[in-house]
């Protein structure tokens, strides 16, 4: 049994803090404009508070299905399954005990100008509900002064399933202990998004963002809007004006005005769920830091919600044979 630890990926600029359990980023310290070292995600400081369920899916990687699957129920190859629902009347994230509640194995990790870790997790069949064997691997890596790069493959074993794994990360620019992200602008490269009915679930529609207050086409700030949406956003955003470079499309800018720290998120992912911190409510954190509403902002591309009940969703459905293959690049600078 493999145990869970904390490792440092640094290459003198930045420095990342990963766990191989969940996967999770535990802390991501980078300059602001005066030279200054800030953690910029939301955590905690042992790994404890992970393991007691207190962490609200900070910095985990979520499956084998990301988000939530309407009811907990699908049908593949004409057998339905059925899920936990951990989050009624929806199963989350995986469900009960989710790929960011388990002990990966790490199987590589490489120090150096280009540190980089591999972290490997052999899902079986039945698992939280699932059909069929699923292997996967996750390489956190930095690829540049100010990159981190994260490489996700899952390749079935005998039984189609569907995949969908997602980055839970909650940034905030200013310092993980800095309060609110409602200062910081965003640009999604979404011109769609994926309405959803009261129990979050999408109703199948791919609706234009124009004229609502889910356009972000055009940077602006995060809280503008924000009341206007009820608790806040919680979306999928169809990723479909990025430029594209090296096979990933731009599905994100966002800035922090204090700081001018700015993040610039690339992927493959058709989808990705903009997601401000509805529900934190007084988690104490890192250095005695209590976050809040809106606290922070994740950014989790992914395949569409409930895709596996909504067919006209690009299908996360993967068969034996073939390869998941997911890519985020986070690329941080200054404006």
């Amino acid at each position: 049994m493999a145990e869970a630890n904390i490792f440092e990926l640094n290459n003198g600029t930045i420095q990342v803090k990963v766990s191989n359990y969940g996967c999770t980023i535990t802390s991501l310290s980078v300059p602001d404009k005066d030279g200054k070292l800030d953690d910029v995600v939301l955590g905690f400081d042992t790994l404890e508070p992970y393991q007691k369920g207190m962490a609200p899916y900070f910095g985990c990687i979520v499956g084998r299905v990301a988000n939530r699957i309407k009811d907990g129920k699908f049908t593949l190859n004409g057998v339905g399954y059925s899920l936990p629902l951990n989050r009624p009347p929806n199963s989350l994230h995986g469900g009960m005990k989710g790929y960011d509640k388990v002990v990966w194995e790490v199987s590589e990790f490489k120090e150096g100008e280009n540190p980089s870790i591999t972290f490997k997790y052999h899902s079986h069949d039945g698992e939280e509900g699932y059909p069929g064997d699923l292997s996967i691997t996750a390489t956190y890596s930095l690829t540049a002064k100010t990159t981190l790069r994260l490489d996700m493959e899952a390749v079935p074993g005998n039984k189609a399933s569907p995949v969908s794994l997602a980055q839970h990360t909650y940034w905030n620019l200013a310092g993980h202990n800095s309060g609110d992200i409602l200062e910081h602008t965003a640009q999604l490269l979404g011109n769609h998004y994926t309405p959803v009915d009261q129990n979050t679930i999408p109703t199948g529609e791919i609706k234009a963002v124009k004229d609502t207050p889910f356009d972000f086409t055009t940077e602006k700030k995060i809280g503008r809007d924000i009341q206007q949406v009820g608790l806040g956003y919680d979306h999928n955003y169809v990723l479909d004006c990025g430029i594209e470079k090296s096979g990933l499309k731009h599905a994100v800018k966002i800035k922090d005005p204090k700081s001018a720290r700015v993040l610039n998120l690339w992927t493959n992912a058709p989808g990705m769920q903009f997601y401000t911190a509805n529900y934190l409510n007084g988690v104490v954190g890192k250095g005695g830091a209590v976050y809040n509403k809106h606290a922070g902002v994740c950014l989790e591309t992914q395949g569409f919600p409930n895709a596996v009940n909504t067919p006209n969703f690009p299908s996360i459905i993967v068969q034996p044979g073939h390869k998941y293959q997911h890519t985020m690049v986070y690329e941080f600078s200054l404006h």
